[in-house]
C-alpha cells in the first residue's frame, strides 16, 4: 500500500509542520507533495528531499518571501501534482492540500487543521490588515477571494474522509464544506517541557499579530499591575510597546529552550486569540502552568475551567475584551492555590505524540 503525503509548503516550522512530521514517522516509506519547500526545514523534519515532489511554484526565486501574493495561483499549482501510483493519499491542508486530484481507485484522506479563515470569517479583517479594502484594489481582492472560496468548497468532494483537529474545526468544516469528521488533536512534544519553581509573571507568548489579541491582554494588565511578560516578535511589536506601562516587559523572539523556561516559570499563560487549536496552551499545561483563555475556539477541547471541573487547568473568559481578561485574573488570583501542576502536567498527556500516531492508526484501521 503506497500513501502519498500532501502539505501546502514546507517553509517554517509551525504546528501543522509538526503534524507533517509525525506522518513522515508514521509512513516512512511515503513520498510527500508540496508546493514548494525550504531545504533547511526538510532536514528538521527528518524529509529526504529525494522524496519530495513539488510544484512550479517551486522555481521562482524568492518564494518564501512572496508566496502570500500568490495565492490565486495555488489552485493551479496544487493540481498539477501527479498523484498517480499511490494508493492512499493523505493531505494536511487549511487551504491548497486537499485540492489535489485523485484517481478513482485512490482513497483521499485530509487532516484539516481548519478551512482558511482569510477565505471565510476573516476575509474582511485580513484584506484591511493588507490594505485592500478599498477603491478598485478592494473589488478585484473580493473577486479573487470569491473564486478562491468556489475552489475551495469544490475540492472538498475531492475528499473522502475528514479528520479535523478540534471540535472548533469539526463545526467550521461542516459549516463551510457541510461533511462530517472525526477529530483526531495534533501532536504535541510534551516531553521537552518540565516543571520548575514559579515567578512572580504571567506570559503572553505568540507572534505579535493583531488576530493574536496582544493589545487586549496588555492594556487589561496596564490596569491590573501585575507583571507580563509579553514573549514573541512581529509586525505589532513597536506599536504594542508604545500602549505599554512599565509592569510589562518585552523579551522578543525566544528559542525552544527559553520557550520551554518561560512557561515553566509563569504563574499563567494569557491565551486572548480565537484558535482553531492551540498547541501553546498544551505546552503550558505541560509545564505545570494554568492557562487562562478565550472560551471560543480550540481552549475548550484543551482546558477545563475551574468554575467546572474538580481538576481545573485554567480559566476560560467569555468575551474578548480587556474586561473579561481583567475579571479572569483576578478569578486566577483569588484561587491560584486550586491548580495542581501534576494534574496539569497528566492533562497535557492527552495531546501527546504517542496518542496522535496510536490514534492515525486506529482510524486507518477503521476505513481501509
Amino acid at each position: 500500500m503506497k500513501i502519498a503525503l500532501v502539505h501546502e509548503w514546507i517553509s517554517d516550522i509551525g504546528g501543522s509542520e509538526k503534524v507533517l512530521r509525525e506522518l513522515i514517522n508514521l509512513f516512512p516509506d511515503s513520498n510527500t507533495y508540496t508546493l514548494f519547500y525550504k531545504k533547511e526545514s526538510l532536514r528538521l523534519l527528518n524529509l529526504d528531499e529525494g522524496k519530495v515532489h513539488t510544484s512550479f511554484l517551486n522555481r521562482i526565486k524568492g518564494i518564501h518571501r512572496i508566496y502570500r501574493s500568490l495565492l490565486p495561483l495555488f489552485p493551479t499549482a496544487i493540481e498539477s501534482l501527479d498523484m498517480s501510483g499511490n494508493d492512499i493519499i493523505f493531505s494536511s491542508s487549511h487551504i491548497a492540500a486537499k485540492g489535489v486530484i485523485p484517481k478513482p481507485y485512490q482513497t483521499h484522506i485530509c487532516y484539516c487543521h481548519t478551512p482558511a479563515r482569510y477565505l471565510w470569517d476573516m476575509s474582511s479583517e485580513y484584506l484591511k490588515s493588507k490594505g485592500l479594502d478599498k477603491g478598485i484594489r478592494s473589488v478585484i481582492s473580493h473577486s479573487l477571494l470569491n473564486y478562491l472560496r468556489l475552489w475551495d468548497v469544490s475540492t472538498s468532494n475531492r475528499v473522502d474522509y475528514f479528520i479535523a483537529n478540534s471540535t472548533y474545526t469539526q463545526k467550521r468544516i461542516k459549516k463551510y464544506y457541510n461533511r462530517e469528521s472525526e477529530i483526531i488533536h495534533p501532536p504535541v512534544d510534551t516531553n521537552r517541557f518540565y516543571r520548575s519553581k514559579k515567578e512572580d509573571y504571567f506570559l503572553f507568548l505568540s507572534r505579535l499579530v493583531p488576530y493574536k489579541k496582544a493589545d487586549l491582554a496588555i492594556r487589561a494588565f496596564n490596569s491590573l499591575k501585575e507583571k507580563l511578560v509579553v514573549a514573541g516578535d512581529g509586525p505589532e511589536y513597536k506599536r504594542l510597546k508604545k500602549i505599554a506601562t512599565k509592569n510589562i516587559e518585552f523579551v522578543g523572539y525566544l528559542s525552544d529552550e527559553e520557550v520551554a523556561r518561560f512557561l515553566s516559570e509563569a504563574r499563567a499563560l494569557v491565551y486572548p486569540s480565537e484558535e482553531d487549536f492551540g498547541i501553546t496552551m498544551v505546552e503550558a499545561l505541560a509545564s505545570g502552568t494554568p492557562v487562562i483563555a478565550f472560551k471560543r475556539g480550540g481552549a475548550s477541547d484543551i482546558i477545563q475551567d475551574i468554575r467546572e471541573s474538580d481538576r481545573p487547568t485554567g480559566i476560560l473568559f467569555e468575551n474578548q475584551s480587556e474586561d473579561s481578561i481583567r475579571q479572569a485574573i483576578r478569578l486566577f488570583i483569588e484561587s491560584e492555590d486550586r491548580f495542581n501542576p501534576e494534574v496539569l502536567i497528566e492533562s497535557s498527556k492527552r495531546f501527546s505524540s504517542d496518542r496522535f500516531r496510536k490514534e492515525i492508526r486506529d482510524f486507518l484501521d477503521r476505513i481501509l
